[in-house]
């Protein structure tokens, strides 16, 4: 008998912003080519690509990989026409630059003939906006659509959601919270257990700043090494001033606890007002301090709040250091379930669109 032959699916990918995750995602899946087309029968294409420095790029022929990532916009006066420089065919078309026009997404997406949608724009705290048009316009197009945008899973989680249902879509978000580590996948395959409330540390900038300071450095100086080591921004208001674990907690709340919350209800406190001999002090005595989010269900829904907390030098989470990341999980079956994910970088947080791409298809 001749061996049934495998059917390969193939799939375009379209990339909405590309910047350093995204760039990272592309490395990743071209190292990883075969690998998914041997165990998971996936083949791909990427087809479109949407951002402030190349516009909105489209060939449902294909996009080269290799000449993607050669375009180095932070290169000065690097501004070659990418319809000259990127397409493999000649069907690119360049479709002007972007701006948050949900008309401007679907135009796009039809020409890429898009199938995933890899979305990972930067956070709006406010609102989630435009990155939530974004996929909206994509579900509506017919795509799975992946974030690693936290901002759509606080303020549209649920309608995103049910339009994904309704298209019979996936929409998925594995990096958002502790980049790649199957936190959302998990519970997804955990059925009818009951989530009572959680604790941890999600914000790596924090706690390098912290460290810092327990080593005799200033605030400023401390916040200076966390920015030369590449885990802070240049303007780092959000992590300082608790913003990001904050809208992590909110995530984990919306999708885990099923409980819609706003981020105004989180009690928030950065660590701003925390001195270097607190900081210090607390270290000597066994209790260093870090930046701690806890939610509990109550009657009432959920109570949840971010902020400084000295801990006990002997629990897991007082051993928490650089740019790792802790989550304890209480459950009705399961008292304590916990995850430390250790100094992760960028492969980390594409591996979770990677993961959220088989998924997705396998599914």
């Amino acid at each position: 008998m001749v061996p049934e032959r495998r059917r390969i699916a193939t799939f375009n990918l379209c990339f909405l912003g590309f910047g350093n995750v995204n760039r990272t995602l592309v490395r990743l899946l071209a190292d990883r080519r075969q690998e998914l087309r041997d165990r998971y029968n996936l083949e791909f294409l990427i087809t479109g690509i949407a951002s402030r420095r190349l516009g909105w790029l489209a060939d449902p022929n294909g996009l080269e990989p290799q000449a993607l990532l050669a375009f180095d916009p932070s290169r000065e006066g690097h501004n070659v026409s990418p319809a000259v420089t990127l397409p493999r065919h000649h069907g690119l078309q360049s479709l002007a630059a972007p701006s948050s026009s949900p008309q401007d997404v679907r135009s796009w997406l039809n020409a890429a003939q898009a199938d995933i949608v890899f979305e990972a724009t930067s956070l709006n705290v406010a609102d989630g906006q435009p990155a939530v048009d974004h996929i909206r316009a994509a579900l509506e197009h017919g795509a799975h659509t992946i974030t690693a945008n936290k901002g759509p899973i606080v303020h549209s989680y649920h309608q995103l959601r049910d339009l994904a249902a309704s298209k019979g879509k996936r929409f998925l978000f594995e990096s958002t919270v502790m980049d790649g580590i199957p936190i959302f996948s998990l519970f997804s395959e955990l059925p009818a257990i009951h989530l009572q409330g959680f604790h941890g540390i999600l914000n790596s900038t924090t706690n390098v700043i912290l460290h810092e300071m327990e080593q005799g450095l200033s605030f400023d100086e401390a916040l200076q090494e966390a920015q030369s080591l590449g885990v802070a921004e240049t303007d780092a208001t959000h992590d300082i001033d608790g913003w990001d674990a904050v809208v992590k907690t909110a995530a984990l709340i919306n999708v885990l606890m099923d409980v819609p919350i706003r981020i105004e209800q989180i009690q928030r406190e950065g660590i701003r007002d925390l001195t270097p001999n607190a900081v210090r002090n607390a270290r000597r005595d066994g209790w260093p301090f870090k930046l701690v989010c806890r939610a509990r269900r109550t009657a009432n829904g959920v109570e949840a709040g971010v902020g400084p907390e000295k801990i006990l030098s002997t629990q897991p989470m007082a051993r928490i250091s650089g740019t790792s990341s802790y989550i304890y999980f209480e459950t009705d079956i399961f008292p304590g379930l916990a995850i430390t994910e250790e100094n992760p970088g960028l492969y980390a947080t594409a591996y979770g669109l990677l993961a959220d791409f088989v998924r997705a298809v396998r599914d």
